[in-house]
């Protein structure tokens, strides 16, 4: 029996592909005026849940009540004149068109003679972005705006056909932490002006901060529904993976090896100010801090992807000045990127391609690649890290985040550097695939490499890191070695802000 909140509720959604069963008799309801986490591994079913929502798939069987009425859409048009509406991951925006524009695609106020009335859909749109406290310039381009901005024109359309139940799908993937609060801002708006807003996210922390109540999809079923303040981060990820937290982070290496890296004041006018470390053998370094306190500009100063002004790096007892990320790659670095998708992985290329693009090389003989090497060693790497795809000739773009992580750790393993430069190591990864990658890191530096790693989520830099320095504008803030006690998150955002500080009343990094 629904309540007299419920504006949305699925009976028994079931949905077969083959030789999967994507969702399993899934039954749910959503209130009116909530914000509702939905949260489950890579393959849980949330996608799939969130497309026969929205008119993309039709389900084997079960049963949609919209507002206490049974509903059935046969696409996304109709989902969205009933009242649903999603954002994807990857907007649909037409780059070339103004805001205005782009809210109304295909639906343009007309005057009496059929003439399109762009004032109308300008004025229209201007009392939109005021209903949700947003300013912006209705006749900009939308290859103009931020990432944020472009969320905020989805959010648009979206409320523009009336839309009382609206599915976020990962809307922080690209998102900066001072836009991130702004979405939030957005979106406490709309559940205050009575729209149920179903946010999907792999990132735990936002789920505690925005949701009212959550849902846990695992296999196809639903493990679970809970007020999020009834819950802890630790019983959320019990019921999403079945083991707690801790379980997930290997424990810590042994004795630290030889120096492998030293920096020496390295600096940069008005960025980097002395900054000093050493990098051991077989140890993750952990590196933390606000955004913009120079954690990542002194890794791409590492790595010659940016310059220094002053200031001496050390490679192996060897000094060395990095000139270009080559000189890097020949000195014994390699290098994952924060930005997977820019900067890490070549989509439309196969697994097989970026698994073995940085060792070409060594595929090389008298002007020709062997091929049939080059296959052998991307396949023995898939099956080594157990990323999951329908073999070596997959393009990497279709895989989850998960397993494109996992393809740009194969590529340096393959290579086999000595210093790893990892930023962000599972940033927009479900908890199971964190676990997989956390053991690859440590088997990493049981091997007798050495780790540094750049992240923003504090429980990964505590639980991963034997050392963790932690940076504020542009200088070293303090350095924890976790041998002589475990950090705190409180003691490191204490370091990373400069006064006391208290998680809970204050922001993540």
């Amino acid at each position: 029996m629904e309540s007299a909140d419920t504006v949305l509720r699925l009976e028994g959604i079931t949905k077969r592909f083959p030789g999967v069963k994507a969702l399993d008799g899934v039954s749910l309801e959503f209130r009116r005026g909530e914000v509702h986490g939905l949260v489950g591994e890579n393959g849980a079913g949330k996608s799939t849940l969130m497309k026969i929502l929205s008119g993309v798939y039709h389900a084997d069987s079960g049963r949609i009540f919209l507002n206490g009425a049974e509903v059935t859409f046969r696409g996304p048009h109709e989902a969205q004149e009933a009242g649903i509406s999603i954002i994807f991951q990857e907007f649909s925006l037409i780059r070339g068109f103004t805001v205005a524009e782009n809210v109304f695609l295909n639906r343009e106020p007309v005057r009496l003679l059929g003439h399109l009335d762009a004032r109308a859909a300008r004025e229209r749109t201007r009392a939109l972005l005021d209903e949700i406290g947003i300013e912006l310039d209705v006749d900009r381009k939308a290859d103009e705006l931020s990432v944020v901005q472009q969320q905020v024109v989805e959010i648009v359309k979206a409320l523009s056909v009336t839309a009382p139940v609206l599915i976020m799908d990962e809307p922080s993937a690209a998102l900066t932490d001072k836009e991130l609060r702004k979405l939030f801002e957005i979106i406490r708006t709309l559940a205050a002006k009575g729209v149920t807003v179903i946010y999907i996210s792999h990132m735990l922390e936002e789920v505690f901060e925005i949701a009212d109540r959550v849902t846990v999809l695992k296999d196809g079923r639903v493990m679970g529904t809970r007020p999020v303040r009834e819950l802890t981060r630790d019983e959320l990820v019990r019921m999403m993976v079945g083991r707690t937290i801790e379980d997930y982070f290997p424990p810590r290496g042994g004795e630290q090896g030889p120096v492998l890296l030293e920096v020496r004041g390295l600096s940069r006018r008005g960025s980097l100010s002395a900054i000093s470390l050493e990098l051991h053998a077989g140890e993750i370094l952990g590196v933390a801090g606000m955004v913009g306190s120079g954690r990542n500009l002194l890794a791409r100063c590492i790595l010659g992807l940016e310059p220094y002004d002053g200031g001496e790096i050390i490679v192996k007892g060897r000094g060395w000045p990095p000139r270009s990320f080559h000189d890097a790659m020949a000195a014994g670095f390699g290098y994952i990127t924060d930005d997977r998708k820019a900067q890490g992985i070549l989509g439309p290329m196969s697994i097989q391609e970026n698994v073995t693009i940085a060792s070409l090389g060594s595929y090389l003989s008298v002007g020709f690649l062997h091929r049939g090497r080059e296959n052998a060693d991307a396949r023995r790497q898939m099956e080594l890290l157990g990323i999951k795809g329908t073999g070596v000739g997959q393009a990497v773009q279709t895989l989850s985040g998960g397993n494109q992580q996992k393809v740009l750790i194969a590529r340096w393993l393959l290579r086999q550097p000595d210093i790893f430069v990892i930023s962000e190591p599972t940033r927009g990864i479900d908890v199971g695939a964190k676990a997989e990658i956390y053991r690859i890191m440590r088997e990493v530096t049981g091997a007798g490499k050495a780790i540094l790693m750049i992240s923003s989520e504090l429980p990964e830099v505590i639980g991963m890191s034997d050392r963790i320095l932690v940076m504020r504008a542009g200088s070293i803030a303090g350095m924890i070695d976790q041998r002589a006690g475990q950090a705190s998150e409180e003691q490191i955002m204490s370091l990373a802000v400069g006064h006391e500080y208290s998680i809970h009343q204050g922001g993540a990094p």
